[in-house]
């Protein structure tokens, strides 16, 4: 991760969020328009710090921002369901959506593996949904909570 990375630390874990994305970057990476379709994606990386394996698999993410409103985290699938939707696109090969959702799943975070001395790191995308399925339009005062880690992790991203 390059740039102004924002990051936290606690409970033997630090947590590490790249800047946003532009529009541009966005649809380079992602083939979509993912701000069109009202969904945010967030660079993350988890960093293993201590000597004990810390559960990955039960995090939880919570997003607000500056006016106090909620975005909802979603799947890789659910992101590739709202894209689709949002660009009105119906008709379509199944094996290509499937190719699309595979190709989009990969960039997510895993976590279903723990943290520990052998898998010292996790990185990936997590995929919040803007409040009212609206475009992504330069949120301010995004505050990222990370829950059910040995402790909860508070990073303000802008």
């Amino acid at each position: 991760m390059t740039g102004d990375v924002k990051s936290a630390s606690a409970g033997g874990v630090t947590v590490r969020v790249a800047p946003l994305m532009t529009d541009e970057q966005s649809q380079e990476l992602f083939e979509a328009n993912l701000p069109l379709s009202g969904i945010l994606p967030l660079r993350l990386e988890f960093v293993f710090e201590s000597g004990v394996a810390v559960e990955t698999k039960r995090v939880r993410f919570r997003l607000r921002d500056s006016s106090g409103r909620e975005w909802k985290p979603v799947t890789a699938k659910a992101a590739v369901a709202r894209i689709l939707k949002a660009t009105d696109v119906y008709a379509y090969n199944p094996n290509s959506r499937k190719q699309f959702e595979k190709e989009f799943a990969a960039y997510a975070l895993d976590l279903n593996s723990p943290l520990s001395i052998s898998e010292r790191q996790h990185q990936g995308f997590v995929f919040f949904q803007a409040p009212k399925n609206e475009p992504v339009e330069s949120p301010r005062g995004l505050v990222l909570v990370v829950e059910r880690l040995p402790q909860p992790i508070e990073i303000a991203l802008n």
